[in-house]
């Protein structure tokens, strides 16, 4: 009997019927087809590191290629099989010189996991991660291999590079790099107003920014990064101890397990979080250990919002999340042209909620969900939410031709799963 899969939070389970480890193009085609003659569905298999059932596989589970040593350079484009970790790309890049433009916080991610739901980062002038894609290897839901670029087929790339794993499996794909680069990282723990009160100033000022809100306080923990030719001053082993492990992984844990503590340990935490300023590989300053499970829910809204988004996250915070620990997490990010980015021709500030795995989240998220939606927010496909398809439809200019291109590409419903049907609709065609 297969093994039954969870995702890394623990809120997703199924047992697949039958798992297939796909160690090249062929693999995934005969995989694809082997299904359709069994009349299966198929999900490959990322890392788990998605809130929504976005990679749930209720039918074959399919672990796509992953071979660091198919990894190749050609100039500033890297090609990546699309089953290799961020961990492992950021890696093998810095070894050779290179590295991503942006990243999210974590980077247990594979890359087509990476991009196929919309991971970004932070930067008033750096865009998300699936900006970056600049060739993509696609098998269809016939089990027909694609070869998309912006020179072929050039609005199907276009479409497929935040594809929810709808359109097709992920093979191979081929990111733009830039030269490695250091980031020079400062901490600290600010006023709450002061931060949102200078928040541009600070946008445009610095390469990345982002703060955290603890909640049941007045204090934010303010995060600045800045591309650097400087090697110095590094990270003591004891500071990264300290903040990455002691009180961003341990902290957190005690407190939930301490609920009623919550209030008055954020307090104390808020003043302690971070402190200080380091110099980096940027991937080790972009990306931070996450040991302490947990659930998101995270929304985008047009960075002109993001005031009025603020003040009503606090005050649903103030209602429903008397004893959650973790912080809300603000980020902004430059607009792109990608049909399903949740930037998507806007300037987009992100707003992040948190719980720990296994504690009651409905109410605070379902608060904060109601007044981010109202502001023209659109979720992040890998975590937590409640929309359907009605609802995103008008979210997203390109929406319809998404679905088409879905449906052209998996006629007979492949790659379905019961999140995809929530948030793109059943294709009329399906027989699955």
């Amino acid at each position: 009997m297969t093994d039954r899969w969870r995702n890394w939070a623990g809120n997703q389970r199924t047992r697949p019927i039958r798992t297939v480890h796909a160690r090249d193009a062929d693999d995934v085609v005969r995989a694809v087809r082997d299904a359709a003659g069994r009349d299966l569905r198929v999900r490959p298999l990322g890392s788990g590191h998605s809130f929504t059932g976005i990679g749930v596989p209720d039918g074959v589970a399919l672990t796509v290629p992953a071979d660091p040593a198919a990894i190749r350079l050609d100039g500033e484009l890297v090609t990546v099989p699309a089953g290799v970790t961020l961990h492992t790309l950021n890696r093998w890049l810095w070894a050779h010189g290179r590295a991503l433009p942006n990243l999210g916080d974590i980077e247990a991610q594979t890359v087509a996991g990476a991009i196929s739901t919309g991971t970004h980062g932070t930067g008033a002038g750096y865009r998300g991660i699936a900006d970056g894609v600049r060739g993509l290897r696609l098998v269809d839901g016939l089990g027909e291999l694609h070869e998309l670029g912006p020179a072929t087929d050039p609005d199907l790339f276009d479409l497929a590079r935040v594809g929810l794993g709808a359109l097709g499996v992920l093979v191979e794909v081929t990111l733009a790099t830039v030269p490695a680069f250091h980031l020079h990282a400062r901490e600290s723990a600010r006023p709450l107003d002061e931060v949102l009160d200078g928040l541009d100033d600070l946008a445009a000022g610095h390469d990345h920014v982002e703060f955290y809100w603890f909640p049941h306080t007045t204090t934010a923990v303010l995060k600045t990064n800045d591309r650097t030719e400087r090697r110095s001053p590094g990270r003591g082993r004891v500071a990264a101890l300290v903040g990455d492990e002691v009180l961003g992984n341990g902290a957190f844990g005690l407190v939930q397990r301490v609920a009623a503590l919550a209030p008055p340990l954020n307090r104390v935490m808020a003043g302690q979080m971070a402190a200080g300023e380091y110099v980096a590989p940027s991937y080790a300053v972009f990306c931070s250990p996450r040991r302490v499970r947990f659930l998101e829910m995270e929304y985008a809204v047009p960075r002109a919002a993001l005031p009025e988004a603020f003040a009503g996250l606090r005050a649903a915070a103030a209602r429903h999340a008397h004893d959650v620990a973790f912080p809300v997490e603000v980020r902004i990010l430059r607009g792109d042209d990608i049909a399903l980015s949740t930037a998507y021709g806007r300037d987009t500030a992100y707003l992040a909620v948190h719980v720990h795995a296994g504690r009651p989240h409905e109410a605070y998220f379902g608060a904060v969900e109601s007044v981010l939606s109202a502001l023209d927010g659109r979720p992040h496909w890998g975590k937590l939410h409640t929309r359907t398809a009605e609802q995103l439809r008008p979210r997203y200019p390109r929406f319809d031709a998404f679905v088409a291109a879905r449906d052209r590409l998996d006629p007979a419903g492949r790659f379905r799963n019961p999140y995809l049907d929530r948030v793109l609709g059943v294709p009329c065609t399906s027989t699955t």
